[in-house]
């Protein structure tokens, strides 16, 4: 399911152009990391944020970012992504609104810190979305399946040409 949702998440929902900047949270995850290959094979400028100084590490010198932070050190994260986006975000792999540039894309997934919450976290700076005519969409693997083949096809001829990789965390026992 993770590969499905960052391929078709990134190339259907966020239709990336060379050259464009794209914000990824969470993007330690199975996810984001992916994102990060397609985005890049197409030329894009990509930051990503984590929650620990270790994520953070391994999103810059094992990953490739072209740089990343930990969102729970950042005291403004408006200012943060004014200073690592300047001009503004083409395209955000999540649900936050901000310094997105005009028409930008955001494909929304995941979610997993609202799993447990009895009521779910408001949107916040909706009226962006209108005054930048920014795209939100979902992404739910389920929505391609169809295109399964189309998927494999794609990500066996990268991985065979060592144009991506993946990190599993492998544990014996149950």
């Amino acid at each position: 399911m993770p590969g499905i949702t960052a391929y078709f998440g990134f190339h259907d929902i966020c239709a990336p152009k060379k050259g464009e900047t794209v914000f990824i949270s969470a993007a330690s995850g199975d996810v984001g990391q992916l994102v990060r290959q397609f985005a890049k094979l197409l030329g894009c400028y990509v930051v990503g944020c984590a929650g620990s100084k270790g994520k953070v590490d391994l999103l810059k010198n094992k990953f490739g970012f072209d740089d990343a932070f930990n969102y729970k050190e950042e005291h403004d994260l408006a200012a943060a992504l004014k200073r690592y986006f300047p001009d503004g975000i083409n395209i955000y792999f999540q649900e936050v609104f901000l310094n997105m540039k005009l028409h930008g894309r955001i494909a929304v997934c995941g979610m997993i810190s609202e799993y447990s919450l009895a009521k779910p976290e408001p949107v916040h700076n909706l009226y962006t979305v209108i005054s930048k005519r920014i795209r939100v969409q979902g992404v739910v693997a389920g929505d391609y399946y169809h295109l399964y083949n189309k998927f494999v096809d794609a990500v066996i001829l990268l991985l065979k040409q060592g144009k991506i990789t993946y990190v599993e965390d492998i544990v014996d026992g149950l």
